[in-house]
């Protein structure tokens, strides 16, 4: 089997531990032109969330905890900056952002979403020192390591930098989580296992599995729209993360196994909106 994120944090913080998503209003050099202007390929208007409050930081969080305090008493919360790129900005914003962050009742530790090619030595410096008020978690969007892919979804940046930033923030002591989307545009199950691989060779402390999905107003709806790709099925997604989590070593986490989008912009495969029956699938999978 695995380590599961909710294990981790039990483990590490002594209880239940919910994320929390945050738009602290960065923006992405995939968008702003400094490495392209359309994002990548599947990214929608929110920057890959959909489900963050309104308002400043500390309203976001204090709406986001009350709709989870009836699972949770007294509990304790992890800051999900999750929307864009969330190291691209001035040293000085981002600590005081995070800062910000930190300062909110039951805050145990920051999620900060980011591309590694957004890692600069002041950044790195930054998370240094923050890292030893704060657990910091750094995740990454590598989706894959396949030149094809890359150029396809219009990731921006290089393996080698993925590679780079990994040991940049292991050598500072901060806890990195990749993400790999399963269902690429022919992508074969091989490959996925390869890129899957190529992550842990990295050094990631842990993974987020992601389930290609098409969402509305996004290049990659149009390439779906237009017959250019299909999308996995269900029971063909848990077969491949079946693969790649086997060959997952003992102490890497596993913080997510599938991902879906907002369902009312939800165009493909409409089976993943029903979240329970998945992961009750998913869960079956592995067990046998």
């Amino acid at each position: 089997m695995y380590i599961s994120a909710n294990e981790h944090f039990k483990t590490r913080f002594g209880c239940k531990v919910y994320k929390l998503g945050v738009d602290a209003g960065f923006t992405c050099p995939n968008r702003d032109g400094t490495c392209g202007t359309g994002g990548c390929i599947f990214c929608d208007a929110h920057g890959g969330s959909a489900f963050t409050g309104q308002g400043s930081i500390a309203q976001q969080l204090e709406q986001a905890k009350a709709l989870v305090e009836k699972k949770i008493s007294g509990g304790k919360y992890i800051a999900y900056f999750q929307s864009f790129t969330n190291t691209y900005a001035p040293v000085d914003v981002l600590e005081s952002r995070y800062r910000q962050t930190m300062a909110v009742d039951g805050i145990v530790a920051l999620a900060i979403g980011t591309r590694p090619d957004c890692l600069g030595d002041d950044v790195i410096e930054l998370l240094s020192k923050l890292n030893q008020e704060i657990p910091i978690y750094v995740e990454f969007g590598l989706q894959t390591m396949h030149e094809n892919s890359i150029s396809y979804i219009r990731r921006g940046y290089e393996n080698r930098v993925y590679l780079d930033a990994v040991k940049n923030l292991k050598s500072i002591g901060v806890h990195v989580i990749t993400h790999l989307i399963l269902g690429l545009p022919h992508e074969t199950p091989e490959q996925m296992v390869q890129s899957t691989n190529y992550a842990v060779d990295a050094g990631t402390d842990g993974v987020k599995f992601h389930l290609l999905h098409v969402l509305k107003n996004t290049d990659l709806a149009r390439d779906y729209l237009d017959g250019k790709f299909e999308c996995l099925t269900m029971e063909s997604y848990a077969d491949i993360l079946k693969q790649c989590i086997d060959v997952l070593p003992p102490h890497i986490v596993v913080h997510r196994l599938t991902g879906d989008g907002a369902k009312r912009d939800l165009i493909a495969p409409l089976w993943s909106a029903d979240k329970k029956r998945v992961l009750n699938y998913i869960n079956k999978i592995l067990a046998d």
